[in-house]
């Protein structure tokens, strides 16, 4: 049986013969490429001439999201296949999102939208479930595996919590509309990147303007610094009310903070924080 320090080795073997990445597009052999011999320079001689006599680099226009501008988020890829870069990504969005005058054509817009790499790695597009009508909108952050398999938010370990909580003060999906940040699964459960976010973001919120809830609840800091564009962690913003404006809203949403089901069940002590926020939503909004 391999124990810790075998693998310790293993993967210090792995550093000390110059691997620096654990996943690359393509194969590569670094135990062969650690055997080469190294051209080296003559005696004396610089490796690199003068900085006088070395060009300038070409300045490189940069997107939005600090990539070369217009460059693919995959690579090389030409004709139909360049997927769209991050401001590209960021526009189609917001005009697909412009033109859904329905959930259905919300939900329908976003399948078909592929400005987003998430999408090529994930099982299900994971849009909502629970109760359109529903004064209490729920956000959460993105899909984990057992929501990407079955296609709907909040339905492994984090979900089973969450609908415990709910039931306590007398909600369940019949009586709040549940969806996230990302309706696609970084792979491994990995934190969306700004760009992914930025790439989804205009359907979310074409979501919550057709919805028309009364109260928004982010679950988790990456939905709640993404709806409300602050900075601090979730632990504190959590349990204070906050304002959401969007053109589409015939005047700003009241919003509350939660901790993410996932968080409480690595911290099972911040459930006291839970509570609290849950009773805070119920005294302002018991119907």
């Amino acid at each position: 049986m391999i124990d810790q320090s075998d693998i310790l080795a293993a993967l210090r073997w792995h550093v000390d013969i110059g691997c620096d990445e654990a996943i690359g597009d393509e194969p590569l052999d670094w135990a062969t490429l650690a055997a080469r011999p190294v051209a080296r320079a003559p005696a004396g001689a610089s490796a690199l001439p003068p900085a006088a006599a070395r060009p300038a680099p070409a300045a490189t226009p940069r997107s939005a999201f600090g990539g070369p501008s217009g460059a693919s988020m995959f690579g090389a890829a030409t004709g139909s296949d360049l997927p769209l870069g991050a401001s590209e990504a960021g526009a189609s969005a917001r005009a697909r999102a412009a033109e859904a005058r329905s959930l259905e054509e919300l939900e329908a817009a976003l399948r078909a939208f592929d400005g987003c790499p998430l999408k090529a790695t994930a099982m299900n597009t994971v849009f909502a479930d629970g109760n359109p009508a529903a004064d209490i909108m729920l956000i959460g952050e993105a899909p984990g595996e057992d929501e990407d398999r079955q296609g709907k938010p909040f339905v492994g370990v984090s979900g089973k919590l969450l609908d415990r909580m709910l039931s306590q003060v007398g909600l369940d999906r019949s009586s709040v509309y549940i969806s996230n940040i990302l309706p696609w699964r970084p792979p491994g459960n990995r934190s969306p990147t700004q760009a992914e976010i930025a790439a989804c973001l205009p359907f979310l919120e074409r979501h919550v303007e057709l919805i028309g809830p009364k109260v928004v609840v982010p679950l988790g800091g990456t939905s709640a610094k993404t709806l409300l564009n602050r900075a601090e962690g979730i632990t504190r913003l959590r349990g204070r009310w906050f304002d959401y404006a969007s053109p589409g809203l015939p005047g700003p949403l009241p919003v509350l903070p939660m901790l993410h089901p996932a968080y409480l069940l690595r911290n099972p002590i911040a459930k006291r924080e839970a509570w609290r926020d849950l009773l805070t939503l119920r005294q302002r909004f018991p119907g």
